[in-house]
Order: structure tokens, then sequence, then C-alpha cells
């Protein structure tokens, strides 16, 4: 049995609600600014998944470098996110004037046929440890032990994000963790975001990350969760092949970053 996706981009507003909240409760504590809000874990400092401003409000752009600068003077970078492109767009020119590198990540919702389960199996996240940390090199290859310990382990801080929250992996014929990924759902809300899907570099091509994709679309639905979506960077290949596991862009979120 499938069905379609209702997503569309008049969902961004539900989408955009859906991050914000998973980033509060996310976080170990927040700091409130007019339009804005800063998330903080001292636990996974090197993290600027679990450090950084998000704007979901009408912000002042001018003011946005100065509630990074109060947030997270504590730390060796300033990374903010904006949400709303329009609001992104203004806040562009004062975050650059302030040292901010500018990039954007998409939000694609799934708007194709949801596949059967693609044979993924639900796991703990100590099953992926070992297999996450060998594949953060890959990724950030100066980054040092301590940063490549934060970016592991604030995978348990995400448990905090949403009501219900999994991990998936699929495996090889030998036993071996070959793909996983995240699924965040909020059933009462209809909403599940697909996060970190992620193939071991000597498993790419094989068909696991597929395997992966395809079993969280199809708990998510069978969840009761019309929309769902992930985000991609958007000068990455992978969007273009999520494309055509029948995701659609519908819109953007800025990222600023000055180190």
């Amino acid at each position: 049995m499938t069905s379609t996706s209702t997503t569309a981009a008049s969902e961004l507003p539900r989408v955009h609600r859906f991050l914000s909240d998973f980033h509060r409760r996310q976080a170990a504590r927040t700091v409130d600014f007019p339009g804005a809000f800063a998330v903080l874990d001292d636990a996974y400092r090197h993290s600027r998944g679990n450090n950084h401003v998000l704007v979901d409000g009408a912000v002042d752009p001018e003011a946005l470098p100065g509630y990074a600068e109060e947030a997270l003077g504590h730390l060796p970078y300033r990374f903010s996110y904006v949400l709303d492109e329009t609001v992104a767009a203004a806040c562009r020119a004062p975050m650059e004037r302030a040292g901010y590198r500018h990039a954007t990540t998409m939000i694609m919702a799934h708007t194709g046929p949801v596949p059967e389960h693609g044979g993924a199996r639900e796991v703990d996240f100590d099953e992926l440890r070992e297999p996450v940390t060998a594949s953060w090199p890959r990724f950030a290859p100066e980054a040092p032990p301590e940063h490549i310990r934060d970016l592991v382990e604030r995978r348990v801080a995400r448990r905090r994000g949403a009501d219900d929250v999994r991990f998936f992996a699929a495996r090889t014929p030998a036993g071996e963790v070959a793909a996983w990924a995240d699924l965040y759902m909020d059933p009462a809300s209809g909403m599940a975001q697909i996060e970190d899907l992620v193939t071991v570099e000597a498993h790419l091509g094989q068909g696991y990350a597929g395997k992966v994709l395809d079993t969280a679309l199809r708990v998510a639905a069978d969840a009761g969760c019309s929309t769902r979506f992930l985000t991609a960077f958007a000068d990455d290949w992978p969007r273009h092949w999520y494309g055509r596991k029948g995701f659609t862009a519908i819109g953007s979120v800025a990222r600023f970053e000055r180190v």
C-alpha cells in the first residue's frame, strides 16, 4: 500500500515550527532574544549543532551578530541558523560585515509515494557509536579527537528533541553496519524529520542508504506523519539523490558561521 505526502510549500511554516521546537527541546539550556534564541550544551561544546543561535521570528538583522556574540562568546566559533528566507536575506549583509560566511541548507519534503519497508532495523545508539566515529574523519579530516567525540556523542541529546526519536541501520550480509539515519517524529502534529543519513565509505553505491531511507519513510508514514522532510546542503550531490527518491525542495535555511 502506498500513499502520497500532502506536504507542499504551504507546509513550510509547520516545518519551521518543528525545527524550532526540536532545537529548543534538544538544548541543555536556551537564551531568548527578540525573534531568535540560542541553544547551548556544554557537554558538546565542539558541536555547532548543539551551540548556536536560531532565528525563527522577525529578528532585527543588525542585532543578530550581537546576539551570537552574547550567547556564544565562550566558544571559539559563532554559528547561526535563519529559518525564513526573507529574514535570511535581510540578515546576510550585517552578518557578512561582522565576518560571517553564508551557506544554504535545503529543506526537502517527501512528495512521492511512500515506499515499502526497506529492511533496515531500529538500533540503539551503542550499536552506531563505532561506525559513526569511524565515519567522521571523512567529513571533518582536520577535526581533533575531542571534536569527533562531541560530534558522535551528541546523538544522545537528540533523544530530547522530539516525542519519538529512533535510529535505523542497514547491515551487510556479514552483519556490519553499512548505513544509518535518524528519524524524529511528532505523530500528534503529523511531522517527521529524517536526518544524518550516512553510508560507510566502503559500501557506497550498494543500496544501503536507500534501504535506510525507505525504512524511515515507511515507519513515519505508518505513525501518521504525513509531512516527512529532511535537510540537504544546497551545493552537495545528495540533494539530487533525494530528488530521485521523491523529495522536493520547499524552502531553505541560511547558515552563518564565523571561526
